[in-house]
Order: C-alpha cells, then sequence, then structure tokens
C-alpha cells in the first residue's frame, strides 16, 4: 500500500465532515469508544491541552504548541482541517506524522475501520492518540472540531481545557442560540481541570455553571491578561507590551504572526501557559521563543499569511461572520488604492451576513473550491450582488486569483478567503 493508495482509502471510505458536511456528522461518541478501546486507550498514555472555541482555536493551539517545544517538551498537536496534506493534521514537535507511519495505520487497522466506518475525523484522530502514545510525547495540543460535548477528542481528560470564544457557526449541529453553542463548547470541562475563557462574553454563566457543577476553577483570560501594541504591525510581524493583572509583565514581545486578531489567541494562550508552566517547567525565555517563531515551530499557515507583493496578496482562513469582520478590519488599517476579494465559502452556511462586511467597493471573484460542500459560485455571486457586491464567477480558487492578480495595479491589494478550502487551494 503507497501513502496515496492510503489516503485514496480513507478519503473515499470514510465520510469527511469538511467535504460533505451533515452526512459525515455523529452525534455520539460511540464509534469514537469503541475505536479508543480497541486501540487500548491511547491518549491515556500522555498528558494533553485540550481547546475548543468558534474562532482561534487552531491558533491557540498552534500558539502553545510552539511555547511546549521552546520548554523542551516533546509536544504533539491535533488540530483540523488540513490545507495541502492529510499529515498536517498530526504532528509531533513540528513535524507531520510521516507518510509510512499513516500507510501502517490504515493497513494495520483497516478490518477495525471497515467494520465501524468511523468519520474521517474519528479515525485521524485515533491515528493521532495512537502515533502520540508509540512517540511517547510529553503533552499533545489536542484542538476539537465543531463542537466539544459530542466532539470525538472529547473522551481526553486534559491538564487543561481552554474556550477561546462563542460565536454564530455550525448551528444545524450546535443550536442557533449562543447558550446553546456555549452549552456544547462547554462539554469539555471536566471534573476538576482547570478552564481558561478567552473571551468575557454576555454568556460567560453558561461556562460558570458547568465549571461550578464540574468543580473547576475558570480563569478570564481578557481579565488577566491584556497586550498593547508597541510598534505597528510590520508585514507580518508584530510585538506587544504585556499587562497580567494591570502591571507590565513582558515587554517587548515580538510574534510572527501578522493578524491583528491574534492579540486575543495570545492572551489566552498565555493565560493558559500560566495554569501548566510548573508542570511543563516553562520560563518567560521559552515564551518569548516559541511566541516569535510559531510558524517556523509548528508550521500553522493560512493565518493572515503574505503570499505576493506589489500587487500584495494576502491568504486568511477566516470563514464565520466574526472571522471575517476581524479579516476587514485589519484590511482597513493598510494603504492600498483597490481591494480585490477571492471569494468562496461552503453550501451549509448563510452568505449574506459575511458579504455585508465587505467594502462596497470591494471587486469580487466569486469562487468554489473542489469539495461536494462547497457553495456554487453563482449562488454566491447572487448573494454579494444583494448587498452591492459584484464580479465575476471562477469554477475554482486558482482562477480566480490569476485574474485577480492580472487586473490588480501595483498599488492594489488582493485578498484570498471565506473558506478554508479556498485558502488550500491557493496555496
Amino acid at each position: 500500500m503507497t501513502y496515496k493508495e492510503a489516503l485514496d482509502f480513507l478519503f473515499s471510505f470514510l465520510p469527511m465532515f469538511q467535504r460533505v458536511g451533515a452526512p459525515a456528522y455523529r452525534a455520539n461518541l460511540d464509534n469514537t469508544i469503541a475505536f479508543d478501546e480497541y486501540l487500548g486507550h491511547p491518549h491515556r498514555q500522555f498528558k494533553s491541552i485540550h481547546v475548543a472555541g468558534t474562532n482561534g482555536k487552531g491558533s491557540v493551539c498552534h500558539i502553545l504548541a510552539a511555547i511546549l517545544q521552546a520548554a523542551g517538551c516533546r509536544t504533539g498537536l491535533y488540530t483540523s482541517p488540513h490545507l495541502k496534506d492529510f499529515r498536517e493534521r498530526i504532528r509531533i514537535n513540528g513535524y507531520c506524522i510521516p507518510e509510512e507511519n499513516v500507510i501502517c495505520f490504515v493497513r494495520q487497522h483497516e478490518a477495525i475501520i471497515k467494520k465501524l466506518k468511523p468519520s474521517f475525523f474519528e479515525m485521524s484522530m485515533a491515528m493521532a492518540f495512537d502515533h502520540f502514545r508509540k512517540e511517547k510525547v510529553d503533552v499533545a495540543v489536542i484542538e476539537t472540531g465543531m463542537g466539544g460535548r459530542l466532539d470525538s477528542t472529547n473522551i481526553i481528560t486534559p491538564v487543561l481545557s481552554v474556550i477561546t470564544n462563542i460565536g454564530f457557526d455550525h448551528t444545524s449541529f450546535l443550536g442557533n442560540t449562543l447558550e446553546l453553542i456555549a452549552g456544547e463548547k462547554a462539554g469539555i470541562i471536566k471534573h476538576q481541570v482547570p478552564v481558561i475563557i478567552g473571551e468575557t462574553q454576555d454568556i460567560l454563566s453558561v461556562f460558570s455553571r458547568k465549571a461550578a457543577e464540574m468543580e473547576s476553577p475558570v480563569y478570564l483570560a481578557d481579565q488577566i491578561y491584556r497586550l498593547e501594541n508597541n510598534t505597528p504591525v510590520v508585514q507580518d510581524k508584530q510585538t506587544f507590551h504585556v499587562f497580567r493583572n494591570g502591571k507590565l509583565h513582558l515587554r517587548r514581545l515580538d510574534t510572527d504572526l501578522g493578524g491583528h486578531y491574534q492579540k486575543k489567541n495570545i492572551l489566552t494562550a498565555l493565560c493558559a501557559i500560566d495554569r501548566v508552566s510548573d508542570a511543563f517547567n516553562i520560563s518567560d525565555i521559552d515564551i518569548r521563543q516559541g511566541l516569535g517563531n510559531v510558524i517556523k515551530l509548528t508550521g500553522i499557515r493560512g493565518r493572515w499569511e503574505i503570499i505576493g507583493q506589489r500587487p500584495r496578496i494576502i491568504c486568511d482562513c477566516g470563514h464565520n461572520p466574526q472571522g471575517i469582520m476581524e479579516v476587514v478590519k485589519q484590511i482597513g488599517q493598510l494603504s492600498y488604492r483597490d481591494l480585490h476579494f477571492v471569494f468562496g465559502m461552503v453550501d451549509d452556511k448563510d452568505p449574506m451576513p459575511v458579504l455585508k462586511l465587505f467594502p462596497k467597493k470591494t471587486v469580487c471573484y466569486f469562487t468554489q473550491a473542489n469539495i461536494p460542500r462547497a457553495m456554487d459560485k453563482d449562488k454566491l455571486a447572487a448573494a454579494g450582488r444583494k448587498v452591492g457586491l459584484e464580479g465575476e464567477t471562477y469554477p475554482d480558487p486558482m482562477l480566480a486569483l490569476e485574474a485577480a492578480k492580472n487586473a490588480a495595479g501595483v498599488d492594489d491589494l488582493v485578498v484570498v478567503g471565506g473558506s478554508t478550502f479556498v485558502v488550500a487551494e491557493v496555496l
């Protein structure tokens, strides 16, 4: 079996939510528990940090992993979805799981995979936990999928739980109010395990009640930490002064993450590190080294990633109203002549709340990723016209990007986004 054959089997045999949507969703943990028992509960062999939330959970995971690596920990990192290669989901100290390990896992466990018919996410998580156990990681940073309570990753009992924020996303599965969505995310709070809440929101009481029920201490990151920009963002780097409990804590803390929205994720990660610093012997020097080299240490991509100059071309995976709002806010702080937006979405999301956020003079390039779940480009363009956005349609993101590059002047700005899968095809 080759690596391609292994992936072909997994992609064709197992339902993958990112590609097909609802048919891949499992509203229970039956398969996860059965697969875990079959493998001998690998997650019990290493410490873990569990991260949920609507936006920013992937970035927080990568920041935590980078700092833990800088502290000398052998660090596993499980995130989703991947952008270019399935192996991106499963990393140790920034290195993707080897192709041979993927092949061996599929070959060795093909019979149980065919019997249980797990979702793609359930299978990849099981592969990750098995890999982390075999490679004897000191700690693994685990990102939930869409939810929390019924998420496959929720079989773990971590040393720390983190919930970044709550917004409207996956409402058909998680509920159509912030309270209901928060209730699902709060499902990762475990008995007497500390929990970090990244943003203080009106639904804080949902987390407080769950934490009280679980006898878990709660820490509000944005009430403990504050970041002040020390210098303007230069291309894709930022520098902050860090205040903890109102006092200067770290002067001139650098990061290679260029998105302004990363301030929220950084303070969430810093608050989380406070809770585990003794357990993993993390120093301020480790924090500086980790945060200054998140991209290099973990391989994170697609977060305010600059992929071209003259015209400047930026990719960002923000894909819901809260994420796009942050991207648009930062666009508004840049100097450019005209804005070109290569844009696609998935079909199970309402495009109107996102499209209403675009600057009215945006030149749009409506497109669709090569997945069954992609929203039809013509449907997206029609929605755009309802809010005053005009633009042509393109059958795939690369053609849309080429059209944007050809139309843009050297002083223009080209942004690629709306869907992780649009960004993935461009990268």
